[in-house]
């Protein structure tokens, strides 16, 4: 598994529910945007947020982040200061 994780500054909370609104409300991912998962981490206080973008394939990777890179920078919960192209080495639950 492959893992792009996103990490914003400047988020203000009004345009990151407006981000999760619009999200929610969509079919899915853009058809270029091959995700399997995704998770998006707010610290409030920080004003920060990283989304995490789960795909199949490094490939499957490549092809999403040139999908995301070429968004509008309006359509993001704050101002993007880094991306990270992971592959996932350990993925750990604790028992119930």
């Amino acid at each position: 598994m492959f893992v792009r994780v996103v990490r914003f500054t400047d988020v203000n909370p009004e345009r990151l529910e407006a981000t999760l609104a619009r999200i929610k409300a969509s079919d899915g991912p853009p058809p270029d945007v091959p995700i399997t998962a995704m998770q998006m981490l707010h610290d409030r206080d920080n004003g920060t947020a990283v989304v995490l973008q789960h795909f199949a394939s490094e490939a499957d990777m490549r092809a999403g982040d040139a999908a995301m890179s070429a968004m509008d920078a309006g359509e993001t919960p704050g101002t993007r200061v880094s991306v990270d192209m992971c592959e996932q080495k350990l993925d750990m639950t604790a028992p119930a």
